[in-house]
C-alpha cells in the first residue's frame, strides 16, 4: 500500500515540501542548498540555486536539494510516496522529462505527477476553470484553464517580478532624501522585508503621483538601528508590474497579459473564466494589488458584459503547494499517475504524454 503523496513546489527562491491532504507545507527550503526557514521567512542570499525543474540545468543541485527535502526534512522514504511536482508554466517539456529521470532513477519513487501550478493556483480555490494570474519572484504568469486542461497557447509570461522590484525600490531610495549609509547597508533580507512590511499598489497611480499630501510616509528600522523613511516609494515600487516601461521593459503589464490570455479562451468558456480570476503568489501579496487587478480587467474588459471579481486568498503565496495537495488526496486523482511501470515500460519522456 502506497504512503501519502509527497508534494514539491520549488520556485526561484523557495522549495516547499509536505503531505497531500495537508492544509500546509511541512518544510520550505531556500532554493539555495541546505538552508533551511520558516514559512515566510524573507530570501537573503544573492545566489540562486536551481531554478524549477532545473531551468538553469544544474540538474545536480536539483537532485541534492530533493534528496534533502525528502529524507532529512519530510523524513521519507522516497520509495514509498508518489510525488506530485508542480510545474512552472515556463518549464520546458525537456525540464519535466529530466525531472522524471531524477525522481524515478535517483530516488525510485512509486509513481509521479507532473502540474501547472496555475491549474494548482485555481484548485487552491476549489476551481478547475479560471484564469491565474500567477506573481512570483523572478516571473509573473498568466495561466486560461479550462475544465482541469492549461490552454498553454494562451499562457502568459512578464519578465517582471519580486525581484526586480526589490532592485527597483533599492534604486528608489538611493535617489530619495534617505540617508545614504542606511541604504547602502541594506542586505538582500532587509531590503525584502521592508517592501513587504511597507510597500502597497495604488489604485490611481497618476493622481497619488502628483499629490504629495496623499503619500502617507512610513518608517523602517534596518537591522543596524537605523531608521529609513518611505513616503511615494511605497507606492511606486510594485507599479511596474501594470507598468513594465518603468523598468524599461517594452512587454504590455500584468493586466494587458490577462486581456490577452482571456481572448484565447473559447467563447462558450469565457464567461466562466472570467467569473474565476485567481491570484496566487508572493509578489500579488502588497496591499492594493487585488483591487488595481480588479480594477484594471473591468476596464479593459467593461465590453464583455459582465462585472468581474478577482479572488485573493490570504494564503495566496503558497496557493500551488496547497492546490497539489488538496488535488493528490483525491480519490478520483488516483488514476492519474505516471507509474514506475509507466517509466520502465516508456521511458521519462512519456511524461510529456502523460501529462500535457
Amino acid at each position: 500500500m502506497l504512503r501519502p503523496a509527497v508534494v514539491i513546489d520549488s520556485g526561484s527562491h523557495f522549495t516547499r515540501g509536505g503531505f497531500a491532504g495537508q492544509r500546509r507545507p511541512q518544510c520550505v527550503l531556500r532554493t539555495v542548498l541546505g538552508q533551511s526557514c520558516s514559512a515566510g521567512t524573507p530570501w537573503d542570499s544573492g545566489q540562486h540555486g536551481p531554478a524549477l525543474h532545473g531551468l538553469n540545468g544544474d540538474w545536480d543541485a536539483m537532485r541534492t536539494l530533493w534528496g534533502h527535502l525528502l529524507c532529512c526534512c519530510l523524513k521519507v522514504s522516497p520509495e514509498e510516496h508518489p510525488v506530485l511536482l508542480a510545474e512552472s508554466p515556463s518549464c520546458p517539456a525537456a525540464g519535466r522529462v529530466k525531472a522524471a529521470e531524477v525522481l524515478f532513477e535517483g530516488f525510485g519513487v512509486p509513481a509521479l505527477h507532473v502540474a501547472n501550478t496555475g491549474l494548482l493556483s485555481l484548485c487552491a480555490h476549489g476551481r478547475v476553470t479560471g484564469l491565474a494570474v500567477e506573481a512570483g519572484a523572478a516571473v509573473c504568469h498568466v495561466t486560461p484553464v479550462c475544465g482541469g486542461q492549461t490552454l498553454r497557447q494562451g499562457t502568459r509570461c512578464l519578465a517582471v517580478a519580486g525581484d526586480h522590484l526589490s532592485g527597483h525600490l533599492r534604486q528608489l531610495l538611493l535617489h530619495s532624501p534617505a540617508e545614504p549609509a542606511a541604504l547602502q547597508a541594506l542586505s538582500e533580507k532587509a531590503l525584502s522585508r521592508l517592501k513587504e512590511q511597507c510597500c502597497y499598489v495604488s489604485l490611481d497611480y497618476e493622481a497619488e503621483l502628483r499629490d504629495e499630501g496623499s503619500h502617507h510616509p512610513a518608517m523602517f528600522q534596518t537591522p543596524d538601528g537605523r531608521w529609513i523613511t518611505l513616503g511615494k516609494e511605497r507606492f511606486c515600487c510594485p507599479e511596474p508590474l501594470f507598468r513594465p516601461e518603468l523598468l524599461r521593459h517594452s512587454c504590455p503589464g500584468l493586466q494587458q497579459l490577462a486581456g490577452q490570455s482571456l481572448q484565447t479562451v473559447p467563447r462558450h468558456a469565457r464567461r466562466q473564466v472570467l467569473g474565476n480570476i485567481v491570484l496566487s503568489g508572493g509578489s500579488s501579496m502588497f496591499p492594493g494589488f487585488p483591487e488595481r487587478m480588479c480594477l484594471e480587467l473591468n476596464l479593459l474588459l467593461q465590453g464583455a458584459g459582465v462585472h468581474i471579481e478577482v479572488l485573493a486568498n490570504p494564503g495566496r503565496s503558497t496557493a500551488a503547494w496547497a492546490g497539489g495537495s488538496m488535488a493528490a488526496s483525491l480519490t478520483s486523482f488516483q488514476h492519474t499517475w505516471m507509474t514506475k511501470g509507466d517509466y520502465q515500460e516508456h521511458g521519462a519522456e512519456y511524461v510529456n504524454v502523460k501529462f500535457q
